[in-house]
Formats: structure tokens, sequence, C-alpha cells
């Protein structure tokens, strides 16, 4: 294990009913006039707008509104946000909705505060300081509300990019699983998705002797296999949404990633599609991660087949541990196949044409050295080979 700091200080409010302690949070974290900040009319219509405000109201904490978040958050909100909150002296970002509201309320935070411009800390910058950050998640998916991270498209260019620093580690986060139980089986779907590829992230690693760690990771991943079914089967089911969003939160605060070398390669190419065709982030992760799987298992053959055995409950083949580790990948194919996402490159809409385009710019976009991955180390080269693998 190497050696490693940790230090997540958000405070995690879990349960029905906890959004109605909003204005309560904010206050304890220094609020006094909050930018609430959100994504389209489902915060509306289900009232859980109109019921934080009224907890803010009973704090007599003001507030301005900025809504219009859309998936595969746009910088263009992020520069409105930020002269809203300047104009308004907002000293308190509220994020209500999932990881994309959160991403882009991070950037606003950041943004307000620096004299530059916000793009800077999605450039490398990391963010030291920002405005303090609350979050009300409504998706289980991307832990930003947990993380010091965010990822925003640079509308000019379409260039899907993070910034990290912990500046951005939310203050509070409340967790009320019951708000997920509406969401579309293809959106819990993606979630899901994008929680298992937080783990696998980690999961593949060049550094020895993690056995903590590769336990919490292959516990969490067991959880998602369990409770993906259920809740898929059964939207309404309050305890398999309970699991998976305290799932979600862990996959992505990074205790799961301390002392270890993490990999990424595949969320960087994932964001190549998600920029140039607009998918949604868990869609083109189900579609990259088995590829990469497949580029890249004989790099550590024990390792892929430790994951078959240990979360897929794969028979281990000791005479040749290939077979193991190729079990394991086409049990996550199965898996991903059978909660409703895509496989290959035609059901997220991409295209063969544009592979050299999106190699290059995963491999040297924003002023990237040329090649990417902690675990392999892959060119251009290889990221256009693992593209194909998705077609």
């Amino acid at each position: 294990m190497n050696n490693f700091t940790f230090y997540a200080p958000t405070y995690f409010v879990f349960g029905k009913d906890q959004e109605n302690e909003t204005g309560k949070y904010v206050k304890r974290f220094g609020g006094s006039k909050v930018l609430i900040h959100y994504g389209g009319g489902s915060v509306v219509r289900s009232g859980l707008l109109g019921r934080i405000k009224a907890s803010l109201d009973q704090e007599k904490i003001s507030y301005v509104e900025l809504g219009g978040v859309k998936p595969n958050p746009r910088s263009g909100l992020v520069y409105e946000g930020i002269e809203l909150c300047r104009k308004e002296n907002v000293d308190f970002v509220l994020a209500v909705g999932g990881g994309s509201t959160i991403d882009s309320a991070k950037a606003i935070a950041a943004g307000t505060i620096y004299e530059g411009d916000f793009w800077d800390f999605y450039s490398g910058k990391p963010v030291e300081k920002a405005l303090p950050i609350g979050t009300v998640l409504t998706i289980a998916a991307a832990g930003s509300e947990g993380s010091p991270d965010s990822v925003i498209t640079k509308e000019e260019g379409m260039l899907k990019r993070g910034a990290s620093g912990e500046g951005l580690r939310p203050a509070f986060s409340i967790l009320n699983p019951a708000l997920t139980q509406t969401l579309p089986p293809y959106q819990t779907a993606c979630g899901i998705t994008d929680i298992m590829a937080h783990l696998f992230e980690r999961y593949f690693t060049t550094t020895k002797e993690v056995e903590v760690t590769d336990r919490m990771i292959e516990g969490l991943l067991m959880t998602m296999i369990h409770e993906g079914p259920r809740v898929i089967a059964d939207p309404d089911n309050y305890e398999a949404r309970a699991n998976i969003m305290w799932a979600g939160m862990m996959a992505h605060n990074n205790s799961c990633g301390v002392g270890r070398v993490q990999d990424w390669a595949s969320h960087d190419m994932e964001h190549e599609l998600s920029a140039l065709y607009d998918c949604a982030h868990g869609a083109g992760l189900a579609v990259v991660f088995p590829a990469w799987m497949i580029y890249n298992y004989k790099r550590d053959v024990m390792r892929f087949a430790q994951l078959a055995v240990r979360v897929w409950g794969c028979s281990m083949d000791f005479a040749n541990p290939e077979n193991t580790a190729l079990a394991g990948i086409q049990c996550l194919r199965n898996y991903l196949k059978s909660i409703g996402m895509p496989g290959n490159f035609a059901e997220l809409g991409a295209k063969e044409e544009d592979i050299p385009q999106m190699a290059h710019t995963a491999a040297f976009g924003n002023g990237g050295s040329g090649a990417i991955g902690g675990f392999a180390r892959l060119t251009e080269e290889d990221i256009a080979n693992i593209y194909r693998l998705m077609l």
C-alpha cells in the first residue's frame, strides 16, 4: 500500500424526508444568501424545490434560483451562475439534483471567488477554495455528493473535462433514497453502471498488497450486482434504493481508492463519447469498460481472475487463469445487458469514422501527454483500438 492522506469532511444526512431540514444545514455551514441550482422541471413538479424553499424560508435564509442544468453540464450555464452569484452576493451554493447539477454547482462555487476563468480549474489547476456547497441528491450515480471532483463540458469545441480539489467537497449532502424512486429504469441502470465504473477504476491497479480496499471495492460491487435487478424490477424498493445510494457515495469519495494507483482511462474515453454524442455517462461506460477489460486483461491476468472469482463467483481455472478472467468479463457484459444498458457503438449512436478524432482528443486534448491510464498506459493507437472493440 502506498502512502496517502485522506480527508473527507462532508456531513451526510441520510433517510426519508431529510430534505425538509435543508435550511437548518445551510445555516449550520454558514449560508445566508443561497443559489439554488437545479436541472429540469422534475424537482419543480415533484414539489421537492418547494419543500426546500420552505425550509430555507423557515430559517430566514434568502435565495436566488438558477435552473436548466443538462446531462453532461455545459460551461455556458456555469458562467451564468457565476455572474448571478457575484451580482446577488451569494455565499452558499445548493445543488438539488444528480451528478450533473452538483458538478455544475461546484464549478459555479469555485468560479465565483476566482479572478480568472473557471475553466482554468478544468485545465489542470487544483481547486483550493470555493463557496461552500450543499447537495440534495436525486440520482444515485456520479458520487459527486461526496467527492472533490466535477466534470463540465465546454461548449466551444465540446470538450468534456474534470476538475478536482478539496475545495469542491460539499459541506453537507442530504441523501433521501425515496427521491430516486421516480427515476426511469434506464436512468437507474445508468447510475448503477456509473457506480460500478468508479469502483473498477480503483480496482485495476499496479499497487500490491491492497487487500483492505480490494475487499471494500468487491463488497460494493457485489451490493450493486444484488440490488440492481431488484430495483429495476421494483422501482419503489426503498431498501434497494438506499443501498445503491450509499454505495454510490462510497464508490467515489475515494475511501476505496487510497494508497493505490488508480486507472481512469475508461472515463477519459467515455468523456469523448458523451461530449460528441451527448449520451448518458453511465451508458457510455457500459460500452467502454468491457472493451477496456478485453484489451488489457493480459497485463495482470490474476487481478482480473480475482475479480471474476470474488465478485462474480466464477470458478478458478488454475491451469489457465485467462479462462477465469474472460469469464468474469463476460459476466459483466451479461449483467449490464440484463439491466438494459447498451453494448456497442451503434446503441450509443456513435460512429466508426469519429474514432481517430476521439482517440486523439482523449490522448492529447487539454494538454494531455499522449497517454492515459494508471493501470495500463494507453497511447492514441491503443485508445483507437479499444474504441474499435466497441463496434
